[in-house]
């Protein structure tokens, strides 16, 4: 239909009937039930309009068109067409399950916006309605497929919504619905949610790089049929048979290309890319190898994701290589197989048997709806659902191994501690020191992709609230924040604020803190809570209330203070409020987000004669001077000597003179000497 173009109700018919054709892979009787949906549908909708004035049953049509391109079962096809019923007309809960059964009542509901009465932020309401999506998800996972379906054709048509609007779905989409496409393993959905947040994120870029890749088109065009033709004659020399596809990437990854690598458009390149498809997986292989003898491969810039497929089950050969033109060209070699997969992704799993179509899942890889079930079972505040679901669930990932060979999958920026924790609780709780490919690292440094990591516990090691700091994932974050509040009476963490008790007490109100912390920038930031839960010297259920005055949040300077019967109020250490509180200097009471840290730290390396108890020696050298040992590690060297590699959290740089000092008194040490984070 032509945009502007008034839609009749025989265009409208039209397009129905179009639709209808697409339905012969299902059984005459699917076919009716789909055929009712869709006239209910047109019949419940009818006076409706949408924004950019055509009649709103246009919408669930195309909807369920992406659903059938998707290879779905008429259950989904028919909760396609009837997703915004329960939404947008009167129609009750009772009619859907009465016509349709429970299965499409259940899909409907679960993509309904959940309808909070008096909600005074819109957003709030968008989140917990994904949030509600995805908790249906966990259940049927075709919840998701047609969400994001709707999304796909909303997306398409977001020119006619207010600019602010446009902004808010566009970054809504970029952050969760897009990645969620990838996880779940469908690209051609995931590329053009990216491609289409683009345009209305950053519509000059989005325009210039239009622009960029038709002006280029008939060079680009040229140059691809002459790369087709080379890799063709040598394949059919082998007797392989392959076909293959040419693209130019898609407009968001050369986005994310400028953007990383700070390059204007005219300085980016590899804007190409071939597939090969083929019949077997020795094929991929065999053809790689090929193209490597036609043209240079570029170090570093080759994947195999066959050995070692994602999460998503997408596998595929990736390689770059420098033509003979001068131009670096991307190439993927797959079979048509796994083509499908990451083309369709979880949805190339449902299989149609006489007619009926059932989800074949247990092949699938459920690697995500595990992770979704773990975020889901924690008692978590939107703000903090939202924030585990991005960085555990929707970021990309590494492949990390076990002394074993098993394979643990992390965030990247996955941390030693996130390993241990990912294994087991008591190891996390009980992890000392760190190996990667048997090389001791630090347990703030990020793991890389392959890595095989070990684990040294030690019965006296524990968690540190230096730990939250740098730990990547939600597990991790949390078992150390439990443990710290069961064992360490010094401190309460409860969210993201920690509350240190102080050593003197005061008669007539709470235990006062230390120093407010230095003031410093933190990337993450998690709250848009105004209440966070604290106790202070174990009385629970004192409430930390964020002054709205100020909004302080994570990186501000911040101090509270004692307010009657409200619990504890945080203001931002200079809000001008402050002034005008009654008694504050005596009500005051420090506090400190939860990931910064005001204590020094200083890494150092220890060479000793051998000694059995030396590790414990030099923990208690630490404690004697109010250190605490975050890592170490100690193994015997060729000549039988010991040595150790240590890192010690204290309250003061000058504090690690006294700390140096007292570990030379140790008998068996031969030498100490500061080192770099190791």
């Amino acid at each position: 239909m032509i945009e502007g173009e008034l839609v009749t109700p025989d265009m409208i018919e039209f397009l129905i009937q179009g639709f209808l054709k697409n339905l012969s892979h299902f059984t005459e009787k699917e076919q009716q039930e789909i055929l009712s949906a869709c006239r209910w549908a047109q019949e419940l909708h009818q006076h409706q309009k949408r924004a950019s004035g055509e009649p709103y049953v246009i919408h669930p049509i195309h909807v369920a068109k992406i659903l059938l391109g998707l290879q779905l079962d008429a259950t989904a096809i028919k909760a396609g067409l009837l997703h915004d019923i329960l939404e947008d007309t009167d129609v009750t809960r009772q009619e859907i399950k009465d016509r349709f059964g429970m299965d499409v009542y259940h899909l409907v509901n679960g993509v309904t916006k959940i309808n909070i009465v008096n909600v005074k932020n819109k957003s709030v309401q968008e989140r917990e309605t994904i949030r509600k999506m995805i908790l249906a998800m966990d259940k049927d996972i075709r919840v998701i497929l047609i969400k994001l379906a709707d999304k796909r054709h909303n997306m398409n048509t977001l020119q006619y919504m207010p600019v602010e609007k446009q902004k808010r779905i566009a970054r809504e989409c970029l952050d969760i619905y897009a990645p969620l496409a990838g996880k779940l393993g469908i690209y051609s959905i995931k590329t053009e949610l990216e491609d289409l947040s683009l345009k209305f994120l950053r519509p000059d870029v989005y325009d210039e790089i239009k622009t960029f890749l038709s002006q280029k088109k008939g060079e680009r065009a040229e140059f691809l049929q002459l790369v087709q033709e080379q890799i063709l004659k040598a394949a059919a020399e082998e007797d392989i048979e392959i076909n293959i596809k040419t693209r130019a990437k898609h407009f968001y990854s050369i986005y994310l290309k400028m953007k990383t690598k700070g390059k204007e458009l005219h300085e980016i390149y590899d804007f190409l890319g071939i597939r090969i498809l083929c019949k077997t997986q020795t094929q991929c292989y065999a053809l790689l190898g090929l193209v490597h003898h036609l043209f240079k491969p570029l170090s570093g810039r080759f994947k195999d994701y066959i050995a070692m497929p994602k999460e998503n089950g997408y596998k595929s050969l990736h390689t770059t290589v420098m033509t003979s033109s001068g131009k670096p060209l991307e190439i993927q070699i797959r079979t048509e197989k796994m083509n499908n997969t990451a083309e369709y992704g979880v949805a190339a799993h449902w299989a149609y048997k006489e007619g009926k179509h059932t989800a074949d899942l247990d092949s699938y890889n459920t690697n995500l709806l595990k992770k979704l079930r773990d975020i889901n079972s924690e008692d978590y505040g939107t703000s903090d659902f939202f924030s585990s679901l991005k960085a555990d669930v929707l970021t990309d990932t590494i492949f990390v191994f076990t002394p074993n060979g098993d394979t643990v999958e992390l965030p990247i920026g996955s941390t030693a501690i996130d390993f241990a924790y990912h294994i087991h609780t008591d190891i996390g709780d009980h992890c000392l020191s760190a190996k990667a490919d048997d090389v001791i690292i630090p347990l703030n440094k990020p793991l890389l992709n392959t890595q095989t990591i070990s684990v040294q516990t030690s019965p006296n090691a524990h968690p540190h609230l230096n730990w939250l700091r740098f730990v990547k994932t939600t597990r991790a974050r949390s078992k150390t924040r439990n443990w710290l509040n069961k064992h360490d009476n010094d401190i309460v963490i409860d969210r993201h604020i920690v509350a240190k008790k102080a050593l003197k007490r005061q008669t007539t109100t709470p235990t006062a803190l230390k120093n407010p912390v230095e003031e410093k920038p933190v990337q993450n930031k998690m709250i848009d809570s105004s209440k966070i839960g604290v106790s202070i010297d174990k009385e629970r259920n004192i409430m930390i209330n964020l002054a709205g005055c100020c909004n302080p949040v994570p990186g501000d300077k911040i101090i509270g203070f004692i307010s009657r019967g409200r619990g504890i109020i945080v203001h931002k250490a200079d809000c001008y409020n402050l002034k005008g509180i009654n008694d504050f200097e005596e009500r005051k009471i420090d506090v400190e987000w939860e990931n910064y840290s005001d204590k020094a730290t200083q890494s150092f390396k220890v060479v000793a004669r051998y000694a059995a108890n030396l590790f414990s020696e030099i923990e208690g050298a630490i404690r004697k001077y109010s250190g605490h040992l975050i890592s170490g590690s100690i193994s015997e060297t060729d000549r039988g000597d010991l040595e150790g590699y240590f890192t010690v959290e204290m309250n003061k740089m000058d504090d690690y003179k006294m700390i140096a000092k007292s570990i030379r008194t140790i008998p068996s040490v031969l030498n100490i000497q500061k080192v770099k984070q190791f």
